[in-house]
């Protein structure tokens, strides 16, 4: 995807939301019923993979028929039991999945086939998801490894539009010839690779009941625009490996990457007449807030990073009469349903020319009672994390897993501080 969506802008608002009830009271009506995250012998499910749907770009709209998917995927936390999320949300028609499996992947779209196991939706290896809804695979036993690849292959019998799907996977998956269900081939017909993800949303496993899952809700920081291809160095998987790699006993913690490339916070994709993108930039992150963060398995913290975007797009994607100002996003992140902020940062802008007006409240420690964004960031960027996931977080804001940040950074002589939150 073209790299002009804030690509040499760091995210404008970051914050860290606690929701230690979220398994009561998630959502109205969530895509998964909260009850449904509670297994048997104290056992709970946990997101250790999801992707942000979106609408397909205009002129991009994949087709598939009598055809295979393999899908890459790369783990956070790993657990002994699975499960698989499947979106049909942006679709018109119903979706038919003619059959479905699961496996740990080896190289490329090779498999270990000791580990495939065939995954049923309500006890039948096939499926229909409605439009505009989703569906949640019956439970696999299957080993898997955190901060491993798994391979979910879905069979597409019928001619079928990728409507629902995730753009900027930074990941290369298969489609197969047109010779039918390829989906527990252990050679599989590659036919084609794509760097998207087609209807596939969410991977689950099960955790004890103390195991809980990071959100990571923001836009192309956050999806992973600018880390190289096949490598699994977004922020979101290198705050994984720390969690799984310290020494703090968290590795019962799955992180949830809902980036999407260009979102705002407070409006949807534009949709002016020149714009490339149509819908495909996604719902405003509060309309999508619920589906995204709030329905996800075992969600208990949540890091937003939103809000560039509605400010950088007025002029260009956007009239310029629509300019924002920080105190509606800032509003904006306080309508998150049901959640209290307890972190949050204004990060750099590039231009001076950027007038948004802040007033100074407990988001910023501040002398003056308003400034613009760059004046209150011009020395310092000061992110507050709980001390409790301080230790992981501290690496994935370094300079080495933010390239473009650090560019940014050194070019305005601004430096870096990471600290544990106490109270703002």
């Amino acid at each position: 995807m073209n790299r002009l969506i804030a690509n040499t802008m760091t995210c404008t608002l970051i914050g860290l939301l606690s929701m230690p009830t979220m398994a009561q009271n998630a959502a109205e009506k969530p895509a998964i019923s909260p009850t449904q995250a509670v297994l048997a012998h104290g056992k709970r499910w946990i997101g250790t993979w999801a992707t942000a749907p979106q609408p397909f770009m205009p002129g991009s709209l994949q087709r598939f028929r009598n055809q295979s998917l393999r899908l890459i995927v790369h783990t956070s936390a790993g657990g002994t039991k699975v499960r698989i999320k499947i979106s049909n949300t942006f679709g018109d028609h119903p979706l038919l999945i003619g059959g479905a499996h699961i496996v740990r992947r080896t190289a490329a779209a090779g498999i270990d086939p000791t580990s495939d196991r065939t995954l049923m939706f309500h006890g039948r290896s096939s499926t229909t998801v409605p439009a505009r809804s989703m569906v949640v695979s019956d439970p696999a036993e299957l080993d898997v490894p955190a901060l491993s690849d798994l391979a979910i292959s879905l069979f597409l019998p019928k001619t079928t539009e990728a409507t629902t799907l995730h753009i900027l996977a930074m990941q290369t998956s298969y489609v197969s010839s047109d010779t039918g269900d390829s989906t527990a081939d252990v050679k599989f017909p590659v036919a084609k690779t794509i760097r998207s993800w087609p209807f596939l949303t969410g991977v689950d496993v099960a955790a004890s009941a103390h195991g809980a899952a990071i959100v990571a809700f923001g836009s192309s920081l956050t999806d992973g625009d600018g880390s190289t291809l096949d490598t699994n160095r977004r922020w979101p998987d290198v705050l994984a490996e720390r969690l799984q790699k310290g020494a703090d006993g968290m590795t019962e913690v799955g992180v949830l990457n809902q980036g999407i490339i260009g979102n705002r916070l407070l409006d949807d994709s534009p949709r002016r007449a020149r714009s490339p993108f149509g819908a495909a930039l996604g719902q405003a992150g509060l309309a999508r807030f619920k589906r995204d963060v709030l329905a996800q398995a075992g969600v208990g913290y949540v890091i937003v990073g939103l809000g560039i975007n509605d400010i950088v797009f007025p002029g260009s994607l956007t009239p310029l009469t629509e300019r924002m100002n920080a105190e509606s996003m800032i509003s904006g992140l306080r309508r998150t349903p049901r959640t209290s902020v307890k972190m949050a940062a204004l990060a750099p802008m590039p231009s001076a020319s950027v007038s948004t007006t802040v007033t100074a409240s407990p988001w910023v420690r501040a002398s003056e009672r308003t400034a613009t964004l760059r004046s209150l960031t011009n020395d310092i960027i000061l992110l507050f994390f709980p001390e409790a996931v301080f230790q992981a977080m501290e690496a994935t804001m370094s300079f080495a897993v933010l390239p473009h940040l650090s560019e940014l950074m050194s070019k305005i002589g601004m430096q870096l501080a990471i600290q544990p939150y106490r109270s703002i």
